[in-house]
């Protein structure tokens, strides 16, 4: 009995932090703002996908199953911006739906954060995403050098801040998927594209939890996928 003790008070101690916690931070919504949950019923059906398929480049396309708006929008931001790492679990069924959109057995691979976020945040956003999705990412990119914060840049600054951004290894035989979070102007995808392409991949395609409202990828018609 005796042995058990450190354990019981550390169990004692752990479950009164939480209750303290509770009462002055109390958990809400990340899509609403509801108190006592992280995510109510509402705000998951936001969530339902709608996979998309549309051109990223002259030749390559991208699936993404949520638009970057209003529920989806601000689950995501909590998810990747305030450490609310129990809600890939909610989106992890969207961009499964537009995994399912692309070859059967290729590779997954995930773009990369810089070394600085990934010590901010101690977990890596997508490869979350993707684990919460049921698939295994093999790690295939890097980056090279830092880039600035692509927020509130023009497409065309977007472009030039992320140019010969990555660089990839040499990926298995077969088809590569690779995966980002969301899709605004597809210059980030793009740029990662190329390392894959220059480290001998041919048959590439790109996916994202959701894309901006009217900004994403090319200006081509989008196309929505039966799924």
């Amino acid at each position: 009995m005796a042995s058990s003790s450190p354990t019981v008070w550390r169990r004692a101690i752990r479950g009164a932090v939480g209750d303290a916690l509770a009462f002055w931070f109390p958990v809400a919504c990340a899509g609403c703002g509801a108190l006592d949950v992280d995510i109510c019923e509402g705000c998951l059906a936001a969530l339902v996908p709608r996979v998309v398929r549309r051109r990223l480049g002259a030749d390559v396309e991208v699936f993404s199953a949520l638009e970057f708006d209003g529920v989806a929008a601000r689950v995501i931001r909590a998810m990747k911006s305030d450490g609310r790492t129990g809600l890939a679990r909610a989106l992890g069924p969207a961009l499964a739906a537009a995994l399912a959109a692309v070859p059967a057995g290729a590779t997954v691979t995930t773009i990369p954060a810089s070394r600085a976020a990934d010590r901010r945040r101690g977990y890596r956003p997508v490869d979350l995403l993707v684990r919460s999705a049921g698939v295994r990412a093999v790690p295939l990119l890097r980056m090279r050098r830092r880039s600035a914060d692509q927020r509130g840049l023009t497409r065309s600054a977007r472009q030039a801040n992320v140019a010969g951004l990555f660089v990839a290894r040499t990926p298995p035989a077969g088809p590569v998927v690779v995966v980002d979070d969301v899709l605004t102007t597809g210059a980030t995808l793009g740029d990662a594209v190329s390392a894959l392409r220059a480290a001998g991949a041919r048959d590439i395609v790109a996916v994202a939890l959701a894309h901006t409202p009217r900004r994403s990828g090319s200006s081509r018609e989008s196309e929505v996928i039966d799924t």
